[in-house]
């Protein structure tokens, strides 16, 4: 059997709009046609944030039960909720607790989340993204309650390490499933060193993937697939196909990903072996 690989796709965040790419969704309808799309393609996993009819972000439980709803009338994909944001995290976890998705997002860590425009020498936003580790802690017992699988999100070296108490509480179950975000300023840096330092600091019996943010993405998935990681696309977090094209729907960053899965002999895996590697009931 060929060595499996979970693609993932994040379908349309809480920041970037139609102005900036025609195709990101924001009702629960387009939402779930674009979980379709992706999981024609090969994804096995949809992360999902949920919005307002007009793009606003927002944790309305009634919204993420109607893309949960819509999206399980399309395919059978996992579903995998974010939790990250501003503002209590009270506000940010109804949804996992009375709607149990598969998977739910933990950040696991602060840190200055910003981008620098050199062009303009000025920051197109710049604020401090706080996780204390009593949020984590809160976040990662609703998780457990709900049944849903902890997405450790790592936005930089010691992030890794935060897993540590949770796994000594009996917060977290192995398989610990690791996601490494690459390539926000204040996190660490989008390269294939950085990376294979990441991939380095799991514990045993651990899957990780990476998130590379915009164009660095290609390169990222490349690095990690021979270092037998999990790969996510996805127009959260890049509009852009390898050749500089946008891209007309989550379904084509998908399909440029399975690609590079196949060149480099390994297999997308179903949503049902994502579930037995995740170790998911």
């Amino acid at each position: 059997m060929k060595d499996k690989v979970i693609v993932s796709c994040a379908l349309t965040g809480a920041v970037t709009t139609k102005k900036h790419c025609p195709a990101i969704p924001y009702t629960p309808v387009e939402i779930a046609d674009e979980a379709k799309r992706a999981y024609d393609a090969g994804a096995a996993v949809c992360h999902i944030h949920a919005r307002e009819d007009n793009g606003m972000p927002t944790w309305s439980v009634d919204t993420f039960r109607a893309i949960k709803a819509e999206t399980e009338k399309r395919c059978p994909v996992l579903i995998n909720f974010s939790t990250g944001g501003a503002g209590p995290m009270e506000n940010r976890v109804q949804h996992v607790l009375q709607l149990k998705p598969h998977i739910a997002a933990l950040n696991m860590g602060s840190m200055n989340y910003a981008k620098w425009r050199s062009d303009k020498k000025e920051f197109a936003f710049n604020f401090l993204f706080a996780n204390t580790f009593q949020d984590i802690i809160a976040f990662a017992t609703a998780m457990k309650e709900a049944g849903a699988k902890p997405e450790l999100e790592c936005f930089d070296t010691g992030h890794a390490a935060s897993a540590e108490p949770l796994i000594d509480m009996g917060l977290l179950s192995a398989p610990y499933h690791f996601s490494f975000i690459m390539g926000v300023l204040g996190g660490i840096k989008a390269t294939a060193r950085h990376l294979a330092f990441q991939a380095s600091n799991v514990p045993a019996n651990s899957r990780w993937k990476v998130i590379g943010i915009s164009r660095d993405q290609w390169m990222l998935l490349m690095a990690a697939l021979p270092m037998g990681g999990d790969v996510r696309v996805g127009l959260e977090d890049n509009f852009y196909l390898p050749n500089g094209e946008m891209a007309k729907s989550n379904g084509e960053l998908v399909a440029k990903a399975v690609e590079l899965v196949k060149l480099v002999g390994r297999e997308p895996a179903t949503p049902d072996e994502a579930k037995q590697l995740l170790g998911i009931a």
